[in-house]
């Protein structure tokens, strides 16, 4: 027997529905991407700041003497671009893995300025996957990895 969750993902796109609140399987209250660096992410914080004109840091904690990892490294932070929310924070603990162009912030330009501009910064010191084109899809696009692994796809409205 397929549980009311299970019958939302086997059930046609069309279909779908939001789930019923008190239904017992609604349990989330919020989805966030969540940004995790090692030691550099106050760098980030104040790249993406830079970048973007509508961008800013909503929050800011940093760790102090005995607080699990560094001092002065990101504890927790809040970060706005445009109107989508990422908490940010420098992991306390070493781990072999980084971010992956498999997810991508998807960012929306409204002048070709402004898009080669954004393109430029966030490659500098990074990798590009797409460079700057028109793919067909788009009349101007690019995906790029800035110097701290995290992926971007910047895309001409």
């Amino acid at each position: 027997m397929r549980t009311p969750a299970l019958r939302q993902l086997h059930a046609p796109v069309g279909e779908l529905q939001r789930s019923p609140r008190g239904s017992g399987w609604n349990m989330a209250l919020s989805a966030t991407s969540f940004l995790m660096f090692q030691g550099k992410a106050a760098e980030a914080l104040r790249l993406y700041t830079e970048t973007f004109t509508n961008a800013s840091v909503e929050r800011l904690e940093l760790r102090g003497e005995g607080d699990g990892g560094a001092p002065g490294t990101v504890q927790q932070a809040w970060l706005r671009i445009a109107d989508q929310k990422f908490r940010v924070f420098d992991s306390p603990t070493p781990h072999a893995f980084a971010f992956t162009p498999s997810f991508s912030i998807f960012v929306e330009c409204e002048d070709e300025a402004e898009l080669e501009r954004v393109t430029a910064q966030l490659s500098d010191g990074g990798g590009v996957l797409m460079p700057l084109d028109d793919y067909g899809f788009s009349r101007r696009f690019a995906w790029i990895n800035d110097r701290y692994g995290v992926s971007w796809q910047l895309n001409l409205t």
